[in-house]
């Protein structure tokens, strides 16, 4: 029996791609991940996290990974349909790896919903949809370190060139970043969530 996880990372970030992660292995071996000492993302060190990733690709069947650009965010923002395009994206993932079962992490308060929608756009596949199911189901804590590393390096990429901090409006060298470039060119760049109430907030101020 197959089982997929499904998890997101830098939903709540000014700036960056929002990352959606999802695994597949076969029930028997989601020991193999207890073992390893896998758990939710965020309770563990970039350092660790990265160890992780490398060894849960060794043990997974099947994984994938999709990035969601700041100006489809934007666009979904806009029409007030955010859990739509994660909802659209995820069961893009679920669809891809084929599983028997798929257990997600919802960012809806209505969880079961969240879980139709994603089945309803996944040809009608079993989905399990639950809060904070990345401390709850190893495998989805798995998908959690996926996607956080994928966005990590993505935000790693960007900061080669900027000095942008973790891309969350409660960083201060972020807003800084944000506010500073609008005051200089009188635009944002492309990689800055344009749509975000913190992000309006500075080019209202300016």
């Amino acid at each position: 029996m197959q089982i997929c996880g499904v998890d997101d990372a830098g939903r709540g970030s000014m700036l960056g791609p929002l990352v959606i992660a999802g695994i597949s292995l076969d029930k028997k071996n989601l020991q193999k991940l207890s073992s390893l000492g896998v758990k939710d993302s965020k309770k563990l060190s970039p350092k660790l996290r990265e160890q992780f990733y490398k060894k849960i690709i060794d043990i997974a069947d099947d994984y994938y990974i999709v990035k969601i650009s700041p100006r489809l965010i934007d666009a979904s923002v806009k029409k007030h349909c955010l859990n739509g395009l994660e909802a659209k994206y995820m069961a893009k993932v679920v669809s891809k790896l084929n599983a028997d079962i798929s257990y997600v992490d919802s960012c809806d308060v209505n969880p079961a919903r969240f879980g139709k929608e994603i089945s309803k756009q996944s040809d009608n596949r079993k989905v399990k949809s639950y809060h904070h199911a990345d401390s709850r189901f190893v495998i989805v804590s798995a998908a959690s370190i996926l996607a956080k590393v994928t966005r990590d390096k993505a935000i790693a990429k960007l900061r080669q060139n900027h000095d942008l901090g973790s891309g969350y409006p409660s960083d201060t060298v972020t807003v800084k970043f944000v506010t500073k470039y609008h005051v200089t060119y009188s635009v944002l760049p492309n990689f800055v969530r344009k749509s975000w109430k913190p992000v309006q907030k500075i080019v209202g101020n300016n």
